[in-house]
């Protein structure tokens, strides 16, 4: 069958059998995504979590299905962030701000979604909220989401 005929996902597990890549790197990340283009970094991401396979940022990108989930890559993506700074490469450290600009972006969609339950509006703007933390200093970030963290949880009392 000719390539063209199938389909992403198709594609995607043909390469993950035949190269059995130990984890999603940067190479197996650029590489997949030459192979596969045209397609989302967001719906790749999505297939590829699905694999289970490790993957490192920032290409496995943002997660926010819960505050331990969305505060775990937003610590992973800093990490990159300041390692990319410190060494001067901006394209990388350009790519970090990206992956938390569009989750962020995400979150405030789903928060203002009318179809969104309420609760679900509220945890989507506090993570909004935390984005915008990380991408105004992410070196700050750890320091206030703990204070956040202990904020919320006397007001929870």
């Amino acid at each position: 069958m000719p390539l063209g005929n199938k389909s992403i996902k198709q594609q995607l597990r043909d390469y993950l059998a035949a190269e059995k890549p130990a984890a999603i790197t940067g190479a197996v990340w650029q590489e997949i995504a030459r192979r596969l283009a045209p397609v989302s970094e967001s719906y790749l991401r999505d297939l590829l979590r699905a694999t289970g396979l490790p993957f490192d940022q920032p290409y496995a990108g943002i997660r926010q299905h819960s505050f331990a989930d969305l505060e775990e890559s937003l610590e992973a993506m800093r990490q990159v962030y300041t390692a990319a700074r410190e060494s001067g490469d901006a394209l990388r450290a350009r790519h970090c701000r990206r992956q938390v600009i569009a989750a962020k972006d995400r979150a405030r969609f789903a928060a203002r979604n009318p179809r969104t339950a309420p609760e679900k509006k509220a945890e989507k703007e506090e993570m909004a909220q935390w984005m915008l933390v990380w991408l105004e200093d992410p070196e700050l970030f750890p320091a206030w989401v703990t204070a956040r963290k202990q904020a919320i949880g006397r007001a929870a009392e």
